[in-house]
């Protein structure tokens, strides 16, 4: 079932703005952790792909380099020109269920944009605490 919406808490949202703060003014990427079902997924933590590539208009990972973790929901990037919209190349190379894109000034979560596979936007929210099913 494709994602029709997204939830993550207050913690994973200070960490793709923090990390996008820091990589700034190259592209930051990170995964995202957490789980899907009934096309709710809940977005519960980022990881740092190792030997990430950073540069000011695009960013990558190897994905033979990431175990092998069912958790992973997809990808988050920052936009440094702060236009949090996915471009051809982001959906070209668009992997897992969703795409957050950061765009600058990554000040809180209106610079975020969330995305399925497809590029289509999908509403979120943020929750202060952790997820209760």
């Amino acid at each position: 079932m494709a994602v029709q919406r997204v939830v993550f808490t207050r913690e994973v949202v200070d960490s793709l703005l923090s990390y996008s703060k820091m990589a700034h003014p190259n592209e930051g990427i990170l995964l995202l952790r957490g789980r899907a079902s009934k096309g709710v997924a809940e977005v519960s933590g980022v990881v740092i792909p190792p030997a990430a590539v950073h540069s000011r208009s695009y960013s990558s990972f190897n994905w033979w380099m990431i175990p092998v973790d069912m958790s992973y929901l997809g990808v988050a990037h920052s936009h440094p020109s702060g236009y949090a919209v996915p471009s051809q190349q982001d959906l070209l190379h668009a992997t897992g269920r969703l795409m957050v894109i950061m765009g600058f000034p990554y000040s809180d979560q209106s610079c975020l944009g969330v995305f399925d596979k497809d590029g289509n936007p999908v509403p979120f929210e943020v929750i202060d605490g952790p997820h209760q099913r």
